[in-house]
């Protein structure tokens, strides 16, 4: 199995590279990057350019290794107990599957999705490296090891926003999306906007990439803000000259779609105010 990339999502060969080397290390590929850069719609894509089917498990600050694997529902049988039903003397009827369990019982290879492991508690990872190492784990309540018909493709998102553990690290093959470069960014576009005209995309590109460029931003707008960004201009029929920066007014038309907090647009209002000073 090899991912080529697929219409809907341009890969740089990099990235292409590190997929198809987790697929043959069957070893979790771990994609870092800034937010909006694609690693979560890399998952669906490669399990698009499969064929296979995907599973997703979003995790949040409150996420636990052991939700993927299994939950056991004490207090719903404790109920059932008391109401004198029959299915409490089978402890399967309160066990929820996870993802993991999911994917490991699956009759055909799946790619499973583990987004934005970075969000949960520090051990979280940790916990997981057994089983995604041995592929299979133990449920206490009924006795039974769970193992995986056929490995799935693992991908693991992080956006950094903590350090995971050295034991969790060296179990993955690592890829960083860096931000794309002018040419692979108006490629991205082709695939969104594919009748978008090549002057007026050329003059939002420039002064998108003159705003990320821009010293002192909090926060550097992304790839999908950029695509929301060029769908207004579009919705408006906005000119390559509409979108020209100028001394009087820093801040690009449709602002709102690319700078997400204040401090970043009083900086192009600073900026603007100093230009106009300089004359």
């Amino acid at each position: 199995m090899r991912f080529e990339g697929t219409e809907d999502y341009v890969a740089t060969d990099d990235l292409t590279v590190a997929v198809n080397a987790a697929i043959t290390l069957q070893r979790p590929l771990l994609v870092k990057g800034e937010p909006g850069t694609g690693k979560t719609e890399l998952a669906r894509q490669v399990a698009a350019s499969l064929g296979v089917p995907m599973l997703e498990w979003a995790v949040k600050s409150t996420t636990k290794a052991q939700q993927g694997l299994y939950e056991y529902d004490a207090v719903s049988r404790l109920r059932d107990s008391q109401l004198g039903e029959a299915r409490v003397h089978d402890v399967a009827n309160y066990i929820r599957k996870g993802k993991l369990w999911q994917a490991f019982e699956a009759d055909r290879r799946v790619v499973l999705l583990i987004d934005e492991i970075d969000k949960a508690d520090i051990e979280f990872p940790n916990d997981l490296l057994q089983e995604l190492d041995r592929m299979e784990f133990h449920v206490y309540e009924t006795g039974e090891t769970i193992r995986a018909i056929h490995r799935p493709i693992v991908i693991i998102t992080s956006n950094n926003e903590k350090e995971l553990p050295d034991a969790f690290l060296r179990r993955c093959f690592f890829h960083y999306i860096r931000f794309p470069e002018m040419e692979t960014l108006r490629k991205i576009v082709g695939v969104h906007f594919p009748d978008i005209k090549s002057q007026l995309l050329t003059a939002a590109l420039t002064r998108f990439y003159a705003i990320r460029d821009q010293q002192g931003l909090k926060k550097k707008p992304s790839t999908s803000e950029v695509l929301d960004w060029l769908k207004l201009i579009l919705a408006e029929d906005l000119s390559p000259e509409d979108l020209a920066a100028d001394g009087t007014n820093a801040l690009p038309r449709l602002h709102g779609a690319l700078l997400k907090n204040e401090a970043d647009v009083h900086l192009f209002e600073r900026l603007a105010f100093m230009a106009r000073g300089q004359r």
